[in-house]
């Protein structure tokens, strides 16, 4: 696994191998980041990193800039492995050890991108929660995004605030975005 672009471009990250993780390919990543480059600045942003597993978005995150970054997973050796490395580059990334939908109901954090990796054997109700409760608690600025990224059979398309979705390899990621409100 290795940082694709910013101030640590090239770096490999080597997670231990007894994680219970999936980090999302470097192309699916790559793809993902020249979306968000079209829409963000990378240093005026804060994202929530859901299912953080090995920190791979987080730490593209900061590579790329972005200061405020809050890693959640309920796996206290990812949460210790985003630490160590964070440590390591330097990186201010907090890092919360809860079961991510727990984090959702409480949390008061509103930010810009929300980047959720759930387990893709995970239902569809167990999908549809993560955007239905990202909205209701208001979770998002105005400008914000949630993504969502799961194993290209499963079709988010129907829920509520979807915007699209894109398909990298095995992957996909579905866009969800509260509508622009017009005047007039």
């Amino acid at each position: 696994m290795r940082i694709i672009s910013g101030q640590f471009k090239g770096r490999r990250i080597t997670p231990p191998k007894n994680l219970p993780v999936r980090p999302t390919t470097d192309m699916a990543k790559e793809a993902l980041f020249n979306i968000l480059n079209n829409n963000f600045y990378f240093d005026e942003i804060s994202v929530l990193d859901l299912f953080a597993g090995t920190g791979s978005i987080s730490f593209e995150f900061a590579s790329r800039g972005t200061a405020h970054i809050t890693s959640v997973d309920e796996d206290f050796g990812c949460v210790k492995f985003i630490n160590k490395t964070a440590e390591e580059f330097e990186m201010d990334i907090k890092t919360v050890k809860s079961d991510v939908f727990k984090f959702l109901e409480t949390t008061k954090l509103q930010v810009n991108v929300i980047f959720a990796d759930p387990p893709y054997a995970f239902s569809l109700e167990q999908f549809t929660k993560i955007p239905e409760l990202v909205f209701q608690n208001n979770l998002l600025e105005d400008d914000g995004v949630l993504i969502v990224e799961s194993a290209k059979q499963m079709d988010l398309s129907t829920l509520p605030y979807f915007s699209y979705s894109k398909n990298y390899g095995s992957s996909l990621f579905s866009y969800f975005e509260r509508p622009a409100l017009t005047i007039g």
